[in-house]
């Protein structure tokens, strides 16, 4: 197996946004933001090579849509999808495989192209790999999350006969019924509003420990040593691939974290449909991943490629960060 970083380019989004409840003068310290609160991010995919699979695990913005709406993220940055595959030596008709974390338009809309009137598969040659509840969640899309997916970057997917799902989890309409997220809301239901504010906050701090361990896994997707890891908190059904790299686990962490700024638990972005969800996958996977000296891969950090996570006394906070390619070189 060899992997290889695929950068897409740069883009810029509202930084309070990005950051949440965490006021600017704190978040602001290690993310400046520029004169209209904009703050750039990468979108960074990952390449992997297994035998005759060459698996693309999301593919950024992609460039079918307007100037209108690409005038909003201010793309920037001389990265493109088919010079970071052109640097290692391959096409976009090499891959067999594409693995998309979850569709939110910077992650899925290179997996589209615009050919006259056409909308059809950037990638001829590959199967396109969503997972099935978060299909439906995604094509049947709430107010608040619908301009984040965007129909000409999802449907042509499964007109062109590439789309197949990861695992077999059934179709349901109550999927949070059983999230983490779920399990804090029941406990703060208990908490008064004459309680004193240390009252609530040991009620959270019960909640998040009272919350299920770890995040579901499915095993052995599409080659033998990557699996998926399901994080519900930002969209229902967004998939972290997990890669058993030699001795190594790498996690490619989508928008569970999008940066090394995003590893303190309260860092949790306005985009995530649950954020209580998000802060109990936060908690209970950092303790894993600090644990089993896991490197996590960072798709929207735009200076660090990889970073590692370590116990303090203020909590987990971020250990070495690093390139991937001297994890695999």
């Amino acid at each position: 197996m060899r992997l290889y970083t695929i950068n897409t380019g740069f883009f810029k989004l509202d930084g309070g946004a990005m950051f949440g409840v965490v006021p600017k003068s704190l978040w602001s310290r290690i993310h400046p933001a520029d004169e209209n609160n904009l703050c750039t991010w990468a979108m960074r995919c990952l390449l992997i090579e297994d035998g005759d699979r060459l698996i693309l695990v999301d593919n950024g913005i992609g460039d079918k849509q307007d100037a209108k709406f690409m005038g909003h993220y201010y793309l920037h940055g001389d990265d493109s999808l088919d010079r970071s595959l052109a640097a290692h030596g391959f096409h976009r008709d090499d891959i067999t495989d594409v693995l998309l974390t979850h569709l939110h338009f910077d992650h899925c809309g290179g997996s589209i192209i615009r050919e006259g009137d056409r909308l059809l598969p950037a990638f001829k040659n590959a199967v396109y790999w969503s997972h099935e509840r978060h299909w439906k969640w995604a094509t049947a899309p709430n107010d608040r999350e619908r301009a984040s997916f965007l129909k000409e970057n999802i449907l042509p997917i499964q007109a062109s006969g590439q789309l197949q799902f990861v695992g077999a989890s059934p179709l349901s309409s109550s999927v949070h019924s059983n999230q983490p997220g779920a399990h804090v809301a029941a406990h703060l239901s208990q908490v008064s509003s004459t309680d004193s504010p240390s009252t609530a906050l040991a009620a959270m701090e019960q909640a998040i420990s009272a919350a299920p361990p770890r995040l579901e896994k499915i095993d052995n997707v599409i080659i033998p040593g990557l699996s998926v890891r399901l994080a519900n908190g930002h969209t229902d059904a967004m998939m972290l691939p997990q890669i058993q790299y030699k001795d190594k686990t790498i996690v490619f962490m989508a928008d569970l974290l999008p940066s090394v700024g995003h590893i303190p638990l309260p860092y949790v972005m306005a985009y995530d449909m649950f954020p209580l969800t998000t802060l109990t996958e936060k908690k209970s996977f950092w303790q894993e991943a600090a644990e089993g000296n896991y490197i996590l891969f960072l798709e929207h950090d735009p200076v660090n490629e990889c970073c590692m996570l370590q116990t303090t006394e203020k909590g987990i906070r971020a250990g070495e960060a690093f390139k991937l390619n001297i994890v695999v070189s």
